[in-house]
């Protein structure tokens, strides 16, 4: 037996590894399309979805694959497996959520302007939308796909797979740089925006020319780091209307004015004690 009939025998919850990756691959690009033209007619221009330059959607590849996994044995109960459907897909929807927010510190998405929503990453009707689109996959769609699988050659199958896995690889490493330089960008921004306000604030408070030369220098410094944020973020902000810094990484004028007077009050005090 070739390592390639080997392989037909790797499988995870009797699905083979590589049927799983090319029905990944496939929802990611189907995901793609649907957001895609969601989106381009809801703002009236074209918008690409997804946050890879190629035209995929992981969150839906990956999204099908827990359908096929553990919703098909459900088919024989719809109001359990629409339950399941919704738990699972809207619990996978909001770690994906997180998982960017954390490692990016940018919000791709964002629900909070809906009712019963979970810190802006889920909300109600789009759990109750992901219960349908499992319906649909799993009883309409997914059995055509079956039978067109299942048309091609199984040596074919492992030539797909690595092709794909080659287009993923590049473009995941792409990805990945761009987002550090953004997430990079994002933490600095913040931090200068922060400074800058505490020693404008300073300065208003007459304070001497060294803080106003602080504060010019800062200036320039934000201005650079902004320009910078802006064109290594432009990608992004097109293709999500909703893009902005995860929680965290804003600046909060309440806490900036009330440490500027903490930090006038002891420049005072330092000043009288002199």
């Amino acid at each position: 037996m070739t390592r390639l009939a080997l392989l037909r025998y790797v499988t995870i919850l009797d699905f083979p590894l590589v049927e799983l990756f090319i029905y990944f691959a496939l929802y990611s690009f189907l995901g793609w399309v649907m957001e895609t033209c969601y989106c381009s007619i809801k703002e009236r221009r074209l918008v690409p979805r997804g946050f890879l330059y190629g035209p995929v959607c992981p969150i839906y590849g990956g999204g099908v694959v827990l359908m096929l996994l553990f919703f098909t044995p459900l088919k024989g109960n719809l109001l359990l497996f629409y339950a399941v459907s919704v738990v699972v897909m809207t619990t996978w929807e909001y770690l994906v959520a997180w998982v960017l927010e954390t490692t990016t510190h940018v919000k791709y998405w964002d629900y909070s302007n809906y009712k019963f929503n979970i810190q802006g990453r889920v909300c109600l009707w789009v759990a109750l939308v992901w219960g349908l689109l499992s319906y649909v996959v799993i009883f309409w769609i997914q059995p055509q796909v079956d039978r067109l699988y299942d048309l091609i050659p199984y040596q074919v199958h492992f030539v797909l797979a690595a092709v794909i896995l080659a287009l993923f690889l590049v473009d995941s490493v792409m990805t990945i740089h761009h987002l550090a330089l953004v997430s990079r960008l994002v933490t600095s921004v913040t931090t200068l925006g922060e400074e800058l306000q505490v020693q404008m604030a300073l300065a208003k408070a007459e304070l001497g020319d060294k803080v106003s030369e602080q504060v010019d220098a800062l200036q320039d410094k934000y201005r650079e780091q902004i320009a910078g944020l802006e064109k290594y973020s432009r990608r992004f902000r097109s293709r999500y209307a909703d893009l902005k810094a995860a929680k965290g990484f804003k600046v909060n004028h309440e806490h900036i004015v009330e440490a500027a007077k903490r930090a006038k009050e002891a420049i005072r005090s330092a000043g009288r004690f002199a």
